[in-house]
């Protein structure tokens, strides 16, 4: 069944806007050091949250305008009741090409199977150290669980699994050579992102700030680094090295994000984020939100909403303006 266009995915930089990032909650049962702030209680109210309904119909909007490739996120997604039938409706909606799921797999153990079959087929999971002590004082959690959550993922034979490992200088620096062997025996891609100043203002400071760059620089004393500019494992904006160690039975894929040293990262952008509260934002590092969810239970236009996000998404970010958070990350969406 082919779709109606109603409006160009164009936005006024010339990029083809196609990808939409869906947060189902900003509730998660980690507090990552980086994306929920201390004290952080969320939304006390669940009217607050879009129902299922409601995300549906808006995906579905998306699809009539030309949007292709959804990823279901959180804070962790899969702590709604109605994940399940969420990811269903979504994957079964005619214009739906490619949809992935990021979680941090803590409850990938007993979920990884119905994910599969409701469409998934690709998974982000958040591993920003392998030593149990330090992954609990990143993420208050436990390592364990998501090390079981791998492992019934890898069973289900999704077609892609990417690690993603935020940079933390003089935290998880000594992390970072067994994650990559970690992730290269699984033959799963692994992305080192670098901090943004998305959970309180302090966290993005010279003490914990460490860019890719330098991180690259390490990596080429240890080994050797090879750019894969044809490999693209999804939609993000990851520049992809193979890099090669005597440590290393296998290569590893390795992804690099630098949202604050790299002068080209926005040049290419092709999203636009879904809140769980119902607000679309054209730009993960501005502040400008469109509001669905009224028009959605008041019977109004939500195609127009998508259409004023693409006209109103920005050249770039603001990271480097002194910009403050005026939402946590867990609030906006992975």
């Amino acid at each position: 069944m082919s779709l109606p266009i109603f409006h160009s995915t164009i936005d006024g930089f010339g990029r083809t806007v196609d990808y939409l990032r869906i947060s189902v909650t900003d509730r998660c049962n980690e507090r990552c050091l980086y994306c929920m702030p201390e004290g952080y209680k969320g939304w006390a109210q669940r009217e607050d949250h879009l129902t299922a309904n409601e995300i549906v119909r808006s995906v579905e909007a998306a699809t009539r305008l030309g949007f292709r490739k959804f990823r279901v996120t959180g804070g962790e997604p899969l702590i709604r009741d109605d994940i399940i039938e969420i990811l269903e409706r979504i994957w079964k909606l005619p214009g739906t090409q490619t949809l992935g799921l990021s979680t941090n797999a803590t409850l990938l153990s007993t979920l990884a199977p119905a994910i599969k079959q409701a469409g998934v087929r690709s998974l982000n999971v958040s591993l920003d150290a392998l030593d149990p002590g330090l992954y609990h004082r990143i993420t208050g959690g436990r390592l364990s669980n998501v090390l079981d959550g791998l492992c019934a993922a890898e069973a289900q034979d999704f077609e892609m699994i990417k690690l993603n490992c935020v940079l933390l200088r003089g935290l998880n620096e000594s992390e970072f050579l067994p994650l990559i062997e970690f992730a290269a025996t699984r033959r799963m891609p692994l992305r080192f992102i670098e901090l943004m100043p998305l959970s309180k203002p302090d966290i993005l400071s010279d003490p914990n700030f460490l860019a890719v760059e330098e991180l690259l620089r390490r990596l080429d004393a240890e080994g050797s680094l090879t750019a894969c500019d044809d490999f693209r494992p999804g939609n993000g904006p990851a520049r992809y090295y193979e890099f090669h160690s005597p440590r290393l039975v296998l290569p590893a894929k390795l992804g690099f994000i630098g949202a604050l040293t790299n002068r080209h990262f926005c040049e290419g952008c092709n999203k636009l984020r879904l809140t769980a509260d119902g607000k679309l934002r054209p730009c993960l590092g501005r502040h400008g939100e469109i509001d669905l969810r009224l028009p959605l239970r008041s019977g109004g236009d939500v195609l127009s909403g998508f259409r004023e996000a693409i006209a109103n998404k920005p050249e770039s970010h603001e990271f480097l303006e002194t910009y403050e958070p005026g939402r946590p990350m867990t609030a906006i969406g992975g």
